[in-house]
């Protein structure tokens, strides 16, 4: 049956909203205050249009954070006017265009996937780290919110050397190659409040993740937290013993396509895979009629992208990442036509754009969520926006370190669509969008090898750069 939301109560408010029961997406074990609530469609084939003065808005499915979801962020308004030559990886590439004759292949949100008993399971040890934890003055034992600390200068950065890591890092991020004279973004690390967050040693951070996979799905922002991570477990050499295994995965670079699908490397002497899959709406897409090269593109809000199902079980740390590809004139760009119960969505509220966000990644979550049990070794994150900094100006010329402060004491994640979306289940969130926000002098933003340029990119990081702070508090929560 399709999901299907109707508008509760009186007047433009947006009430909770339910979806059916026998929505694939939801667990029959879960708690009212954790699932949408559910009430009865009334037609089976499409939303019901809510009235345009909620259409703005979607309702969190817990009762406890109503009204925190927030409309389109100036983020997402500027990706119009200042578009990302390097964050269109979708538009040519196949990665997650499945075939006709694979449809039924994957599931989609739908109930916990057994594990494929010819793959080894992810261990079921799970110590915690004794840093992860901090004590209040009663001595009961809390964790660690790596989210609120301060940037503190350090001369032992960064970890790695901008000038190398060549094989693991693109030159366009690499700064130390461009035309920047200040590099002075480099020398900061965060240190949280009243906890200890573990120094980074690439060695040992091997040997922690000896006989595991670590797997980034996501956009270009989780793509550059990919590509750090190769440059801080390598520690920017070459280390020719670490071996290309995107084949294993299906990681090629199909006809017509910009780039491949994503990338993987293996550390044979700790048995580790680090890799990156793309996906920057973390939605299943196919061709709507397979026999045109030139056809639209389903977009499944309903359905994961077929290689996290495909591999999930391969998986012992996972980082999700979606938010600045949610706006029409993208999905217009790359005739993306959305879709729920492999039916398109003629009108009605998930017709916003970030409705649909909202929707999709509380969706995601949920169903991850739902496998976490059947995958015991598995950590789940979900990494919140990477903030867009813009001045007045529509650039990000500033270069000085931490003009805006050096501090963050917010207990509640900037993120509250992924903050509310990971609220009551085992996915864990991984909040980097308040300390990011702070840097805004470490962006790419005009630079390049030989020149500089016009456009100025202010999404993207240098690296090394911001991306490593966000691998450290990762680490820091396995």
């Amino acid at each position: 049956m399709a999901a299907l939301l109707r508008i509760l109560g009186k007047g433009s408010s947006l009430s909770s909203t339910m979806l059916s029961s026998q929505d694939p997406f939801i667990e029959s074990s879960q708690s009212e205050q954790d699932r949408f609530m559910e009430s009865s469609p009334s037609s089976e084939d499409q939303f019901i249009k809510s009235p345009s003065s909620a259409e703005d808005q979607f309702t969190d499915p817990s009762p406890s954070a109503q009204g925190l979801f927030v409309g389109s962020s100036p983020d997402d308004v500027s990706m119009l006017t200042h578009p990302e030559p390097e964050d269109t990886f979708e538009g040519n590439s196949s990665d997650a265009i499945m075939t006709e004759a694979k449809k039924d292949e994957e599931p989609s949100f739908g109930p916990p996937l057994p594990m494929n008993p010819a793959m080894p399971s992810p261990t079921t040890k799970d110590n915690t780290d004794v840093e992860n934890i901090t004590y209040s003055s009663k001595s009961k034992p809390q964790v660690c919110n790596y989210a609120m600390g301060k940037w503190v200068a350090d001369s032992r950065r960064p970890l790695y050397s901008g000038f190398g890591c060549k094989r693991w890092l693109p030159s366009p991020w690499a700064c130390r190659l461009t035309q920047r004279l200040d590099f002075s973004y480099e020398g900061y690390r965060w240190e949280p409040l009243n906890c200890q967050m573990p120094e980074f040693e690439r060695f040992s951070f091997l040997s922690k993740m000896q006989d595991k996979t670590i797997a980034f799905i996501g956009d270009s922002l989780g793509r550059q937290q990919f590509h750090s991570l190769m440059c801080m477990a390598t520690g920017g050499e070459d280390s020719p013993d670490v071996e290309d295994v995107r084949s294993e995965y299906g990681l090629i670079k199909r006809s017509g396509a910009i780039r491949p699908d994503g990338w993987a490397y293996w550390f044979p002497s700790t048995n580790t895979t680090i890799l990156f899959y793309w996906s920057s709406t973390l939605c299943r897409l196919e061709r709507i009629n397979n026999t045109d090269p030139d056809s639209s593109l389903a977009l499944h809000l309903d359905r994961a992208p077929s290689f996290l199902t495909k591999f999930l079980h391969r998986f012992h740390v996972l980082v999700l990442n979606t938010a600045h590809h949610w706006i029409k004139a993208k999905f217009i760009a790359n005739r993306w036509i959305m879709h729920v119960n492999r039916k398109p969505i003629k009108d009605g509220i998930l017709m916003d754009m970030m409705n649909v966000k909202n929707y999709t990644v509380h969706r995601i979550v949920k169903w991850l969520d739902s496998q976490l049990p059947l995958h015991p070794g598995l950590k789940a994150f979900f990494r919140t926006r990477s903030p867009r900094h813009l001045d007045k100006t529509g650039f990000c010329n500033n270069t000085i370190p931490l003009t805006g402060g050096s501090e963050v004491f917010q207990e509640r994640s900037s993120d509250k669509v992924v903050e509310t979306a990971v609220k009551g289940t085992r996915v864990k969130i991984l909040d980097i969008t308040a300390l990011s926000e702070l840097r805004d002098e470490a962006h790419k933003s005009q630079y390049r090898i030989f020149s500089t340029a016009a456009y100025h990119d202010c999404l993207h990081w240098c690296l090394p750069g911001i991306p490593d702070t966000w691998n450290e508090l990762l680490v820091a929560q396995l």
